[in-house]
């Protein structure tokens, strides 16, 4: 049975191949080639992708350029195959829990730097996924808000992403949630109430895992 992370691999594969090296993303900084490379580093040397900060984060740089460097058809076809056989990601429950949403995004950092992308319709069950792990990890994505923020889906369910106050309130399906939770505020699509102030403030705030 195909679960959501195999699924959403795949588009995000499909979209990287469609949009070819060269073509923006909403990662700063990265072009298409640098976030096949992330995924691919991610999965394959989980020695450096576990270095993010400190002295040594310019060797998971140097291990990302160097991937960065190869054809872009094999970190496509990396991508697809999916890690390892020795690899936890390999495992399918760890697959499932840390790949949906982490491909999920990327994708969407794909299709939403493109000038005419449209919004994507997710099945329910898939929306319900999403919205189970961005309630578990409401509190770390939001660490950073800089008031309270409160995440709402149109059916009235909440997440307290930060508490504090005031309070504002971000409303929108699980999908669109997810890309305003992981920094991507600009690109996603949904509707923030509050303090005009405190909306600005969150705003211009880097959310998410960084």
């Amino acid at each position: 049975m195909s679960t959501h992370a195999k699924r959403e691999r795949l588009l995000l594969a499909d979209l990287l191949e469609a949009a070819g090296p060269d073509a923006p993303t909403l990662c700063e900084g990265w072009k298409t080639r640098d976030l096949a490379a992330h995924v691919v580093v991610r999965e394959r040397r989980p020695e450096a992708a576990g270095i993010v900060l400190g002295p040594l984060r310019s060797r998971l740089d140097r291990v990302q350029a160097e991937y960065a460097a190869r054809p872009f058809e094999e970190l496509i076809r990396l991508i697809r195959t999916g890690p390892p056989r020795m690899s936890p990601f390999a495992i399918k429950p760890v697959d499932e829990a840390s790949n949906t949403v982490e491909f999920y995004v990327h994708a969407e950092d794909v299709r939403r730097a493109q000038s005419d992308w449209t919004p994507r319709e997710l099945d329910p069950v898939f929306a319900d996924a999403l919205w189970s792990r961005l309630e578990k990890s409401a509190r770390l994505l939001g660490r950073k808000a800089p008031v309270g923020l409160v995440l709402r889906r149109p059916n009235g369910q909440t997440a307290v992403a930060h508490r504090g106050a005031p309070v504002v309130t971000v409303t929108g399906e699980p999908g669109e949630l997810t890309m305003y939770a992981f920094g991507r505020q600009d690109a996603a699509h949904v509707e923030v109430e509050g303090d005009k102030e405190a909306v600005d403030r969150v705003g211009r705030t880097q959310l998410g895992m960084g």
